[in-house]
C-alpha cells in the first residue's frame, strides 16, 4: 500500500526538530511553514542560512515525492536575498520540468509580509520504489 506524502514526511526527524510544517502537497507542488524561534537564529540574530535551506529542502522533498515514487535530491542551490529575524517563513516548491528519471523545481522562501527571503532550484532523481 502506497503511503501519502504527508505521512511519509512525518518520518523526517530533522524537519520535526526544526519545527517545519507541511501545509500542502500535490503532484509537483508543495508549501511549508516555519515559525521563527530563538533556536533558528545565528549569532547576528538573523535566521540561520541552514534553517532557511532546510525549509526549502523539505519543501522540495514534499513536492517531488508527492507522486508517490521515491525522489532524492541530486542538486540544490539557494540564494539568500534578505535577512529574516521574526515571524514565520513560508516556502514553496513548483515543478518546472519532469521526465521519468529527473525533475527540476523552483524554490522560494518568503517572510510573514510576503517579502522574498531566498530563491533557488532543486533537482531530484526518481527511484523505482514507492513511498
Amino acid at each position: 500500500m502506497r503511503m501519502d506524502v504527508k505521512e511519509f514526511l512525518k518520518k523526517d526527524q530533522f524537519a520535526s526538530l526544526l519545527g517545519i510544517e507541511l501545509l500542502e502537497a500535490a503532484n509537483g507542488y508543495a508549501k511549508t511553514r516555519l515559525e521563527i524561534m530563538e533556536k533558528h537564529l545565528n549569532a547576528m540574530d538573523m535566521v540561520h542560512g541552514g534553517a532557511i535551506f532546510s525549509l526549502a529542502d523539505l519543501t522540495l522533498a514534499a513536492a517531488s515525492n508527492s507522486y508517490g515514487t521515491v525522489a532524492v535530491a541530486i542538486n540544490a542551490n539557494i540564494s539568500f536575498l534578505k535577512a529574516a529575524r521574526k515571524g514565520t517563513l513560508g516556502a514553496e516548491a513548483k515543478e518546472i520540468s519532469r521526465n521519468k528519471k529527473i525533475a527540476s523545481y523552483y524554490l522560494t522562501v518568503t517572510d510573514s509580509e510576503g517579502e522574498l527571503i531566498a530563491s533557488g532550484q532543486g533537482m531530484v532523481y526518481f527511484k523505482k520504489e514507492q513511498i
